[in-house]
Formats: structure tokens, sequence, C-alpha cells
């Protein structure tokens, strides 16, 4: 078994930046390399895992459920407690065929492009009215002040939830996504002083009460929403059940927020530090989406996932046993010299762009059109307002799972 010398796997490591020079050494010595999980913050240490880190056998461990499951121990890094796995399995991202393809086709008949583009204009007006606070202030913490705000309202507007409720979406994605961050964090500890997982059933039973009452509410009073599309829809005369809705809220509520909320100042800081190639998109609007495209090479909302070997393989010259843990790096994928030509420069107009940051194969983000539409709407807004520049240190998120910004202070240029 071949252990890898760089540590990938401590949260803290992604708070000073990407590690490139790890990934880069993983790639070319060690492209698929054991990786130990050691205590941090008072959670227990794991058994370890396969750091998959080329873009090659990242596409592969995503395209083939049959021998890399989601199912089997879900797609966090983490182990979840084995009383906990059952409910976590009614997730859409921790299903396999051929229960995924059912409720991904429920999902896709409500997903649809129409009803998206329906608020392209609001979303529009939206970014543009947050965005104004930054000329009119000459200067904030984007997102504290912009970026948090933008895809959360977004969401609410798409889900059909009552603008009084819409903060709950921000605290709910804090305690999943933030719990190994100082900042965000809402430790709780059992009877025996340990901490509880943020993704069991106890930590997310608030959330699901509110789905269930708010599929209550949309059966009585019916919208033009998703919530409402939901509750309605129906494959193979088989509907979702309570469980999955509760489930599909969770993914909509927490992934359809940080996905955006994580890549929009993700792509404002990889402008302002390339400030040729800002200047250029202000010059050359039309070339938004390759921009966009690049943004999300650049930096990918999700550093991580995991899979779990369904039986003996093999990958990139490693042997795989039946139940190894297997987590494949997106940041490190994006960075693969085989694949993409000089990639730490970050160009607007990249193209091919083969990016991973809406996944691959069968758990390809239901999502990806709403996201690309939000980030175009605000980048759009963004060209138009005066130039910027950083105004003090980018704080980083604790996470190993979601490459997120928590503080980005930016003002109007004075150059």
């Amino acid at each position: 078994m071949v252990t890898a010398r760089p540590d990938v796997f401590d949260p803290r490591v992604f708070v000073r930046g990407i590690p490139h020079e790890a990934f880069r050494l993983l790639r070319d010595t060690a492209p698929v390399a054991w990786q130990d999980e050691h205590e941090v913050f008072d959670w227990p240490a794991g058994p370890g895992y396969w750091a998959v880190t080329r873009h090659r056998d990242v596409k592969e461990v995503l395209r083939t459920p049959e021998v890399f499951s989601s199912w089997l121990g879900a797609t966090q890094i983490r182990d979840p407690e084995p009383d906990d796995l059952d409910f976590i399995r009614r997730m859409i991202l921790n299903m396999d065929p051929p229960e995924h393809t059912r409720i991904r086709r429920i999902a896709a008949g409500v997903f649809t492009r129409r009803r998206l583009e329906r608020s392209s204009e609001r979303i529009a007006a939206r970014a543009a009215a947050l965005l104004r606070v930054v000329a009119e202030r000459g200067r904030c913490d984007l997102p504290v002040d912009v970026t948090d705000d933008f895809p959360l309202t977004n969401l609410a507007e798409l889900l059909g939830v009552p603008e009084g409720d819409r903060r709950l979406l921000l605290e709910w994605t804090n305690r999943v996504i933030g719990y190994q961050d100082p900042e965000h964090a809402q430790v709780v500890r059992d009877e025996h002083g340990r901490p509880v997982n943020p993704r069991s059933p106890a930590m997310l039973r608030d959330m699901f009460d509110y789905a269930q009452e708010l599929a209550r509410r949309k059966r009585a009073e019916p919208g033009d929403d998703l919530m409402t599309a939901l509750v309605r829809a129906e494959v193979d005369g088989r509907a979702l059940t309570d469980a999955e809705l509760e489930m599909f809220f969770f993914l909509v509520v927490v992934a359809g927020n940080d996905t955006v909320r994580s890549a929009l100042p993700g792509g404002v800081l990889a402008l302002l530090e390339h400030p040729a190639q800002y200047r250029r998109l202000r010059a050359e609007p039309a070339l938004l989406p390759t921009a966009v495209e690049e943004m999300l090479r650049w930096h990918p909302p999700v550093l991580s996932f995991r899979r779990t070997a369904a039986c003996d393989t093999e990958l990139g010259g490693q042997r795989i046993r039946r139940g190894d843990k297997v987590v494949v790096y997106h940041v490190s994928a994006h960075y693969d010299e085989r694949v993409f030509p000089e990639p730490h420069r970050f160009d607007i107009t990249r193209s091919p762009n083969d990016h991973l940051a809406f996944g691959q194969g069968p758990h390809l983000c239901l999502g990806a059109h709403f996201a690309r539409l939000q980030l175009r709407a605000f980048f759009g807004a963004f060209l138009r307002l005066p130039e910027l520049e950083l105004d003090g240190t980018p704080v980083r998120l604790t996470s190993n799972f979601i490459n997120g910004l928590t503080h980005l202070p930016v003002r109007v240029s004075t150059g």
C-alpha cells in the first residue's frame, strides 16, 4: 500500500489556499494514493481512503457507479454513523442506479430550463441591486454583503419559500457545510462529549419538519414553484415519499445554495488576482460564457467527493479492495497538465475546458443550468461596476469538501 507524503485530508490545509504543489506531486508520482484520516477538531480519525488526483481517473470513478458506489458509504469523506447510513441513503446524491434513476427522472421533470429561465430577468435585476451596494459604499466584504444573499434569494424564490423564512436556508447551509470552520461551526455533543455529525437525522430534524410544513402549504395552495412541482411529481405512478421529499429539499437547499455561493467570490478573486484578464473581460463582455467556465475550473465550488469500491478493482495502476473509500479531488483534476495546457494560467478564453465542477456521469449536477444562469447574471452586473481591487486578505472556509471564501474585502480601485 502506497502512503502519500502530502496531507490533503486535513481541512486546515485548505485555509492557506489550494495545496497545488502537493496535488502536483500526487498526480505525478502517486495518482491513486493512500491518505490517512487523522483526528481533527475532536472529530475521530477514520480508516483512510484512496485519494484520486488525475483528471482521467476522477472521471472514471464518477462515471462508473457499478464499481465506485455512492450508496455503500455515502459521498462524504467522513463515515456516517452506522445507525444513520440508511437515513443518508435516501438522498439522491447517495444513491446508485436503478433507484437513483427513478428519483433523477422526477427531479429532471421539475428542474426544467423553462422553469429556471422564467426567473432570469429577476435574477439579473437582483444581481445589479446587490452590487449597487459596492458602488455606493466604495467597498464591502463581498460574501457577507453580496454573494451570501444572492443565490440564497434566488433559490428561495425558485422553491417557493416565503420571504420571512429565507434566512433559515443560510442557517442550515452553514450548519452542514461549515461544521469544520471555527466561524460557522455549531458543535453539538452527545452524552459522551463526542461531536454529533451535522448530517445526522437529529441535527437535520428542524429542516425536515420545515420541508413537510412547506409541502403541506403547497398542496393546499399550489404555486408556480419547485416545491409545488415536487409534491405533484410522479414517475411510473410513484410520487416522492415523505422521506425522499425531505432529503430532496435538503439537497436543493444546501447544494443549490452553497455551490453558487462558493463560486461567486472565487470567480471575483480570480479576476482581481489577474488584472489583465479582468480588464479584457470588462472590454469584451461577450467573453463572459467562457470566462465563467474558466472561473469554475480555477475555483471549483466542491473540492472532493467520496465513493466506495463495490468490488475489487484497479485504478491508476493501484489495486483497490471492495469496501475501500475512494475520494476524487476535482480541484486537482482541474490543474492536471495532461488535460489543461498551462493549468496555472487563468485564461478567460480557454476552450475546450473539460472541468468537472458540476460532476460527471449519472450524478451530473441537476442544477448546473441554474448555477450558470446565476453566475452569468452576477458577472454581467459585476462588469458594469467601476473596476475593483482587493481591500484586505481573503479568508477561506475551513473545509476539505467546499472550496469556500467566508470573507473577501474589496473596494473600488484607487489606481
